[in-house]
């Protein structure tokens, strides 16, 4: 399937925290070139941005890379759907609220990639509890346009505004942006026999635009896990207590992997279609008394379908950069 190249910006500015070369004299210091120069051989736009405040005793870490620039974030997205879904539903009483809710799953929600709900072959209904979980345990888009039906795209628009989220922009559905993608004239209501009639049609928009699009900033994301996972959006322990529990699912986790022996949660993203790629991974770490939030991502522009050999260096540049940086303030 052709499709246009795209290009983007110049090399990534580099700015790293004097502060992170600050440490106590049995801790470990890291360096943030090592940290930095896992990412180097990589293509593509690259940005990178590690944060773990101040403690009473121990100095802030803080590694940033191109870190400002909007890019394409795939699915990660949905943790902004999740956020606002629970907002909605914010009570004492949260996991009883959204167990009861039964949300409608037909052709209406029906969506690609989504190996939970298995469209065309469930339907019925199912718990908002459900959907939430198959959106970010499984990335399951027919879960994630269940759910942005339910609490409403021009809601979680709202609530990215409100969060001060400048970079951050989401689909009206994953069925839309795909309708999007493909030249539909009528993306915004494009049908599932539309969708499940497209395969042989090519790309012809590109999955970053200023339309229709999945895209966010490293800023935007660490700045909004770090707030979001201390229940700065939500009224209820309990509330906090599920949106935890819902992101400690999140598959980023394990197919990155992140450290073990940390508490991780995380919603990543992807996307590869003919000349653009997309890996996204942005989260939070709790260790060692510590919280660390973090966010990589890299667009590239290999001309194949897919390029896994790149997809696995930035897993494995990842996983190495947030095993270093676990193992310097676990020291």
């Amino acid at each position: 399937m052709p499709s246009r190249r795209l290009f983007m910006g110049s090399a990534a500015a580099l700015s790293i925290s004097p502060l992170v070369l600050a440490s106590r004299a049995n801790a470990t210091v890291l360096n943030p070139g090592q940290v930095l120069s896992l990412f180097d051989s990589l293509p593509g736009d690259k940005s990178i941005k590690i944060w773990a405040p101040a403690t009473d005793n121990k100095p802030q870490l803080l590694i940033s890379s191109n870190a400002s620039p909007q890019l394409f974030v795939g699915s990660a997205f949905k943790t902004f759907v999740l956020a606002e879904a629970l907002i909605q539903a914010d009570t004492p009483d949260v996991v009883k609220t959204i167990t009861s809710a039964q949300l409608t799953l037909d052709a209406s929600v029906w969506s690609v990639d989504s190996a939970t709900f298995n469209p065309p072959n469930l339907s019925g209904t199912v718990s908002e509890r459900t959907a939430m979980e198959a959106m970010i345990m499984h990335s399951d888009n027919t879960g994630t346009d269940m759910m942005l039906k339910y609490a409403g795209p021009d809601n979680v628009r709202s609530f990215i505004a409100a969060a001060g989220l400048k970079k951050t922009a989401i689909p009206d559905s994953t069925r839309s942006f795909f309708g999007y993608l493909l030249g539909a004239s009528d993306y915004k209501t494009f049908t599932w026999a539309e969708l499940e009639a497209s395969g042989p049609l090519p790309i012809v928009n590109s999955p970053l635009n200023g339309v229709e699009t999945l895209a966010s900033s490293a800023d935007d994301l660490v700045y909004y896990y770090s707030r979001a996972l201390h229940g700065q959006f939500f009224k209820n322990p309990e509330t906090l207590n599920e949106f935890r529990r819902i992101l400690s699912l999140g598959d980023a986790i394990f197919l990155v992997p992140l450290p073990i022996g940390a508490s991780a949660f995380a919603k990543g993203g992807s996307i590869d279609v003919p000349g653009f790629h997309c890996l996204c991974v942005p989260g939070g770490l709790f260790f060692n008394n510590r919280w660390v939030y973090f966010a990589f991502t890299i667009n590239w522009y290999a001309a194949a379908e897919t390029d896994p050999d790149t997809a696995a260096a930035f897993v494995s540049a990842t996983s190495q950069a947030m095993t270093l940086v676990f193992n310097a303030l676990s020291a």
